[in-house]
């Protein structure tokens, strides 16, 4: 039995307790209830803990355990109906000229024209695509959604004793300079561009995490109301934190060589827009890598278009034990700033330790460490500290030899249970990262799909909020880093597979590769 299902039982057993204890009453003591329901000393404390908060009981050092007074009843509620008509009211807009005709996309759908663009746009922050991916599937229920490392996979004994060390740090509890740690800053430049590039750690800034990192940037690179370029299918996180920023998601296609960038070409031509997000390395969802004439290409339209690249290379410590040597960042070939880089430790490590670089060179970094620090003045020091122990540390390149061992392993299983339970579906199975993205066949529905695989028992990710307008085919992603084994995700794809034979989708189109 694991702790979190023990707190929970004896909870149960300690609530009867209560209620049978008058008021003031003392509970029976911490050693008592060890012994009467036998579990450990940590159990005890975190039910205590729980009901301490509920105000059930007081807890009083060197007495023990009472039960607290009855509290007063809640107040009624008020009417809270009038929020939303404060929440649908909208600035108003600039008048909008009447919009000039633009080149068509490959598909024959013309890109909106700038001249279409309001002054203003209405902010709404929309989590349903990030939430997707942080939702903790119910139990028995094979979880092929989650976007952290199973616990398993997590370094937890090198984090402990980093936190352990970062603790015994003169200053660990000081406030830290708002920029970060500077050997953080130095390590994370050297991590990113080599100990010979122009960047250096003067021009990182320490964020909490990637998704915050993204954030920071969009607010910081466009206004409200602009267009942003997104990659097509592209990262919800990315979708999410720009819609609630006023701006507008563009797509632009990604095919098995990345971005397609004639069509990034034309797409910063059409809407004027100044920022285009990427990942160009193990993309999520599709696993595709830019490629290495595709790459140059992307800095020069950028650099024509008077535009930033923002690079989320959130997967570059997820490569696999068989993958070929990576290609450097485009952070690392930059000499003009275009590049606004983002890398964060957490997906490699654990979802807690939330630490990540926001690497930009010119005037750029001083309008991202502004927006940084109005947000939340800085990182906490306790975990940059840790963060910088842990990569210092000879356990560090360990675990991802490690990691890197255990992801090729899970892929491939993955993807043998794919061939095996839904032979007609075809996957690219790329060497890094942690999913795989299934093109359904043109009719499939893909949310009945999901909902018939999480009714047999396996959670998977339907493909629709990963596109910023229609989607062109259904889909579905399976993400193969938060199930307990590879045994449990052969069994993931079998429950699929039954599933997807039960839904008899229509098969009217081809596969596809996605």
């Amino acid at each position: 039995m694991n702790e979190g299902s023990s707190v929970d039982q004896l909870l149960g057993l300690l609530r009867a307790e209560v209620a049978r204890c008058p008021e003031g009453g003392r509970l029976p003591s911490s050693r008592a209830l060890m012994e009467r329901y036998r579990v450990s000393p940590v159990t005890v404390s975190r039910a205590i803990a729980v009901l301490v908060t509920e105000g059930e009981v007081t807890s009083r050092p060197g007495a023990g355990v009472f039960r607290a007074r009855p509290r007063a009843p809640r107040r009624a509620h008020g009417d809270l109906s009038w929020q939303e008509v404060a929440l649908c009211a909208d600035p108003p807009s600039a008048p909008v000229p009447t919009p000039a005709a633009v080149p068509a996309s490959a598909a024959g759908t013309p890109f909106p024209p700038r001249a279409a663009v309001p002054a203003s746009a209405p902010r709404a922050a929309d989590a349903s695509g990030v939430l997707a991916t942080l939702a903790v599937p119910p139990p028995g229920v094979i979880d092929l959604v989650g976007g952290y490392l199973h616990s398993s996979l997590q370094p937890e004994r090198a984090l402990a004793g980093a936190l352990a060390r970062a603790g015994r740090r003169p200053g660990t509890w000081d406030r830290p300079p708002v920029e970060g740690l500077a050997d953080l800053r130095a390590w994370f430049a050297r991590d990113i561009a080599g100990p010979d590039s122009a960047l250096g750690g003067a021009d990182v800034l320490i964020a909490a995490g990637g998704q915050s990192a993204l954030d920071t940037a969009l607010r910081s690179l466009a206004a409200p109301g602009a267009a942003v370029l997104v990659e097509s299918p592209a990262y919800p996180g990315t979708l999410a934190v720009a819609r609630a920023a006023g701006l507008r998601p563009v797509p632009v296609p990604v095919d098995g060589d990345g971005v397609r960038t004639d069509l990034l070409a034309q797409a910063f031509r059409a809407t004027g827009a100044r920022v285009f997000v990427c990942q160009p390395l193990f993309h999520n969802p599709t696993g595709a890598t830019l490629s290495a004439e595709r790459r140059p290409e992307v800095l020069r339209i950028a650099r024509t278009a008077g535009a930033f690249v923002v690079e989320d290379d959130f997967a570059r410590r997820l490569a696999h034990a068989d993958a070929p040597p990576l290609p450097a960042p485009l952070a690392a070939c930059d000499p003009d700033g275009v590049v606004v880089h983002v890398r964060s430790l957490t997906k490699a490590t654990s979802p807690s330790l939330r630490v990540a670089a926001l690497a930009a060179r010119g005037p750029v970094a001083e309008r991202l460490r502004a927006t940084q620090v109005v947000d939340s003045f800085f990182v906490p020091r306790p975990l940059q500290e840790t963060a910088l122990e842990l990569v210092g540390s000879p356990a560090w390149r360990r675990h991802l030899r490690t990691l890197g061992g255990a992801l090729h392993e899970r892929r491939l299983a993955v993807a043998e249970a794919l061939r095996r339970e839904l032979p007609e579906l075809r996957v690219r199975v790329p060497h890094g990262g942690y999913h795989l993205w299934l093109r359904l066949p043109d009719g499939c529905d893909e949310t009945a799909l999901a909902a018939a695989a999480l009714h047999a028992g396996v959670a998977v990710t339907p493909g629709r909020p990963y596109f910023a307008a229609e989607a062109p085919a259904p889909h579905l992603r399976l993400s193969y880093i938060s199930a307990v084994s590879a045994d449990q995700l052969r069994e993931g794809v079998s429950r699929l597979g039954r599933a997807y034979a039960d839904a008899r989708p229509a098969r009217t189109g081809g596969a596809g590769t996605g």
